[in-house]
C-alpha cells in the first residue's frame, strides 16, 4: 500500500507500474488530475490503483489528500516523494517567482508529503520513504540555479529525516538519477540538447531503483542510491551560456 505525489508522468508513472507489478495498492497524487492511460497501465501491470489531484506546495491540501489515500487503501506501507517542477536561469537574470515556485514545489512539498504521511507510519511503527532528488543536488552546473538549490536541500532533507524516522522503524531512501528522458526534459528546447548528445535514463530505470530499495529486509536500508547515464557530462546545459563577457 503506497502513496507517489506526480505520480501521473516520468518517474512517478514508470514507479507506480513497477509497484504495480508487485500488486500494491497505490494512490497517485498529482497537481492534473488528467493524464490518461496510467491508471490503466498500473491496472494491467496487476496493481490497484486511484488518483487524486493534489498541488504538493500547499499544505493543506496535502494533508488531506494523505488522509483520504490512507483511508482508500487501508494503510501506509511506503510513499514515493517525487513531485517537481525545474527551471532554467542565470542567477544574473533569472525571474525570482519562478525560483518560488521551483522551490516550494521541490522542497517544500517535499517537506509537506512527508509531515503528512509521517505520522500514519510512526503510528504503526513501520513503513519507507523513497525521496526521488537528483544528481544535481550533489553536482553544480551554469543553469538551473533554483533547481539546484531545491534539490541540494531535498538529499539534506532526507538524510536528516532518516536519522528521525529510524527511531519509529521507518526507512528513508533517497535517490538521485543523472539526466532522464521524460517529459520535463524532452519538452524543453534548453535540456534537449543535452538528452541528443547522450543515452539518457528512461523513468523506468530510475523506478527499478526505487523498488530495489523498497524489497530490502527490514532492517537494512539503503540510504542514498545514486544512478546515472554511462555518458552523461557535466557543468553546464548546453545552449544556456551568459551572453555577456
Amino acid at each position: 500500500m503506497g502513496l507517489i505525489t506526480g505520480g501521473l508522468s516520468g518517474i512517478g508513472a514508470a514507479t507506480a507500474v513497477e509497484f504495480g507489478k508487485l500488486g500494491a495498492r497505490l494512490v497517485l497524487l498529482d497537481i492534473s488530475g488528467d493524464r490518461s492511460g496510467v491508471e490503466g497501465r498500473v491496472r494491467t501491470a496487476g496493481g490497484h490503483v486511484t488518483t487524486i489531484a493534489c498541488d504538493v506546495s500547499r499544505s493543506p491540501e496535502v494533508e488531506a489528500a494523505v488522509a483520504s489515500a490512507v483511508a482508500a487503501i487501508g494503510g501506509l506501507d511506503f510513499v514515493v516523494v517525487n513531485a517537481g517542477i525545474a527551471e532554467q536561469s542565470l542567477m544574473a537574470t533569472g525571474n525570482p517567482e519562478r525560483w518560488a515556485e521551483v522551490v516550494s514545489t521541490n522542497l517544500l512539498g517535499s517537506m509537506n508529503t512527508v509531515r503528512a504521511a509521517l505520522p500514519f507510519m510512526r503510528r504503526q511503527r513501520h513503513g519507507h520513504i523513497l525521496v526521488v532528488a537528483s544528481v544535481s543536488g550533489r553536482e553544480p552546473y551554469v543553469g538551473e540555479p533554483a533547481y539546484i538549490a531545491s534539490k541540494f536541500g531535498l538529499v539534506g532533507l532526507a538524510h536528516a529525516l532518516r536519522m528521525e524516522a529510524a527511531n519509529y522503524g521507518v526507512r528513508v531512501t533517497v535517490v538521485e538519477p543523472g539526466t532522464v528522458a521524460t517529459p520535463l526534459t524532452l519538452d524543453n528546447p534548453v535540456v534537449r540538447p543535452l538528452l541528443d548528445a547522450i543515452e539518457p535514463l528512461t523513468p523506468e530505470d530510475v523506478a527499478r531503483c526505487l523498488v530495489f530499495a523498497y524489497q530490502q529486509p527490514p532492517r537494512a536500508v539503503i540510504s542514498e542510491l545514486v544512478i546515472r547515464p554511462l555518458n552523461e557530462p557535466t557543468n553546464e546545459l548546453p545552449g544556456f551560456r551568459d551572453p555577456a563577457p
